[in-house]
């Protein structure tokens, strides 16, 4: 990504501080996690340093999505796969976004048994801002059966879950979780079932990217019968 998008790959490291950010105010009402170590920097030092941090988090996951992406068999058959299937596809978009914006109100309510909408939320909301800009592709391909891309964002938001959670834990400046229900069997600072956390926030992140930035070509290897059902979803949501 690098070499082949240069300019892409840059401009991932603002929009990342900007997208995790959003991530920090969310964490104001649930309270999931707290940083030690911090109590030396002032104002602006702490703003500016974990600036820098939150800017490599969107270059991790994508960069690491396409290192996945040369492994096909890692994806292998995900092309062909359970395709989604929703009567009424141009009711999609705002329904997604009404349900986002509940959830939204629900979790400020109730952040503590509510805790994991903040995941899945953001999620939903992108892909409501998605179709209503006419950015259909995600949701052409799951209607084609084609899960490989949000497959390997997903796995690539674990992999790079399982390095942030190992660099934090020995880390002077660190995070600390204390997430309701599930504090229990950690791995480094992170209770196990949190890992499952990474998986929608990796997907999330693919879709971020793809909203600000547009969207990638799709995945290559596709059967002539998925690329006819994307055809025909595309033609179904008015692509």
């Amino acid at each position: 990504m690098l070499t082949n998008r240069t300019r892409y790959f840059l401009a991932l490291f603002p929009l990342s501080a900007i997208f995790w950010w959003s991530f920090e105010f969310i964490n104001r009402f649930i309270g999931n996690w707290y940083y030690v170590g911090v109590q030396e920097f002032g104002g602006w030092h702490y703003l500016l340093f974990t600036s820098i941090s939150f800017s490599t988090v969107l270059p991790a996951v994508l960069s690491t999505a396409e290192w996945l992406q040369s492994f096909p068999l890692l994806s292998a058959g995900l092309e062909r796969f359970v395709r989604l299937t929703v009567p009424r596809f141009r009711l999609l978009p705002g329904l997604l976004m009404i349900a986002s914006v509940f959830g939204f109100i629900a979790l400020a309510i109730w952040p503590q048994p509510l805790f994991f909408l903040a995941w899945l939320m953001p999620l939903l909301l992108i892909l409501a801002l998605q179709a209503c800009v006419g950015e259909w592709q995600t949701l052409v391909d799951l209607a084609a059966g084609d899960w490989r891309r949000l497959w390997l964002l997903a796995l690539a938001g674990l992999i790079c879950g399982l390095f942030w959670e190992m660099w934090n834990a020995k880390s002077l400046a660190h995070w600390e979780y204390a997430v309701p229900y599930v504090q229990h069997f950690e791995i480094f600072k992170m209770p196990v079932l949190g890992y499952a956390g990474y998986i929608p926030f990796g997907i999330l992140c693919g879709l971020f990217a793809d909203f600000i930035m547009g969207q990638p070509k799709p995945l290559k290897g596709a059967g002539m019968q998925s690329r006819m059902a994307a055809d025909n979803a595309g033609t179904a949501f008015g692509a």
